[in-house]
């Protein structure tokens, strides 16, 4: 018992080894039971917002904080165990006085940076509670604002977070630099042009509403549904299903097709008819055609259906229509229907659909030299060599 007394009082760089003992016990508590304090302490914070939360809060309020908190308990366990040490004459921590500043103030970057690490993923949590509510209202506004204002919040944190490393880390006056930032407004205003127009850009869009989240726009050759709208670009997922981030100064800026916003979706085309069809057959079938379209539930009265054109190889029907939806596939399936039934009226009424030809007239000289009447061959081009 004495050996070991006389072991544990063994003194190194001014410390015994129970000292080191003690650092090295108190840094593995902390490290053992990290993961279970930041649980406790999650739970604590989940039990004063759980009326704010859904019955899915308390799973998603651990999956944010836990890793921020198991940081912010490991470097208190970390301070605690230095704080065991006791360090030469004249140093207050670790090592020369210059290597002890330098690592003081590491440690209150990290922990400041855990800190602020906690706090936006609690952000990200309230912002996860409000989106869901959203998703539950018929309106979209709120559903592109909860993530703006997500973004913006997390950026303010970060700034105070920066400003009270360098007050309180580094010691440098604050209050001076927010009053200089008058003097220097104007170059730093030109430094963050970009950035300062596609801000204002997005209270442009949240004041004045040229789409919300969800709806379906052409702007700058890109066309896809807006996914989100934040603080320095909008996303949207295009039609061939990529992501294409457009700044925002770039959505007021272009002309903007917001195609959800039409009532109908318009149809056309021309049909094109054999020049042997007659009059007849021609104004029978477009005669049943419009009466079809009129007639179809998800159209409206403003089809036309009319015999429009005499082309090189074909007489032509133009075919005009809106149909009255708004979902994609709802939109193919009815063109799909109106061109079946197409079909099967020109089939029905005896018409042929054309397809482009040549006609080639032959002529045949007698033996005096005298034309006759030519002969007409007709050949679709492929025949042609």
């Amino acid at each position: 018992m004495d050996d070991i007394r006389a072991y544990l009082s063994y003194e190194f760089l001014g410390n015994t080894v129970a000292a080191y003992l003690w650092f090295a016990t108190i840094l593995l508590i902390g490290y053992i039971f990290k993961t279970l304090l930041s649980r406790l302490i999650t739970g604590i914070i989940f039990r004063v917002v759980k009326r704010f939360a859904d019955e899915e809060g308390q799973a998603s309020l651990k999956r944010f904080l836990i890793q921020p908190l198991e940081m912010v308990v490991f470097l208190v366990f970390l301070f605690l165990a230095v704080n065991v040490l006791k360090f030469p004459s004249g140093m207050e921590y670790i090592g020369s006085p210059m290597l002890q500043i330098a690592l003081f103030r590491i440690y209150q970057i990290f922990i400041i940076a855990a800190i602020t690490w906690v706090i936006t993923r609690f952000i990200d949590f309230f912002g996860l509670v409000f989106q869901r509510r959203a998703s539950r209202t018929t309106s979209k506004l709120d559903d592109q604002l909860v993530p703006f204002f997500k973004d913006f919040s997390k950026v303010i944190i970060y700034i105070f977070a920066f400003l009270v490393v360098l007050g309180s880390v580094f010691g440098v006056n604050v209050a001076a630099i927010v009053a200089s930032l008058g003097v220097g407004g104007l170059a730093i205003a030109f430094a963050a042009k970009e950035s300062l127009e596609n801000l204002l850009a997005s209270f442009t869009i949240f004041l004045d509403h040229p789409f919300v989240v969800g709806d379906l726009v052409e702007v700058g050759g890109v066309t896809g549904v807006i996914e989100k709208i934040g603080f320095r670009s909008t996303r949207i997922r295009t039609l061939e299903k990529t992501f294409v981030t457009v700044p925002n100064k770039s959505m007021i800026d272009k002309p903007l097709n917001n195609l959800s916003l039409r009532t109908f979706r318009r149809v056309q085309f021309d049909v094109n008819l054999t020049y042997d069809t007659t009059s007849a057959q021609i104004k029978a079938i477009t005669s049943e055609l419009q009466e079809y379209i009129d007639s179809h539930p998800q159209t409206n009265q403003d089809g036309r259906i009319r015999f429009q054109n005499l082309g090189a190889s074909s007489k032509d029907v133009m075919v005009l229509y809106f149909v009255e939806t708004l979902d994609w596939n709802e939109y193919i399936n009815i063109k799909e229907e109106v061109a079946y039934k197409i079909v099967e009226v020109v089939e029905k009424h005896g018409a042929d659909f054309a397809f482009p030809t040549q006609t080639l007239h032959v002529y045949k000289e007698n033996k005096r030299d005298t034309p006759q009447a030519p002969e007409t061959a007709h050949f679709p081009p492929s025949d042609l060599h």
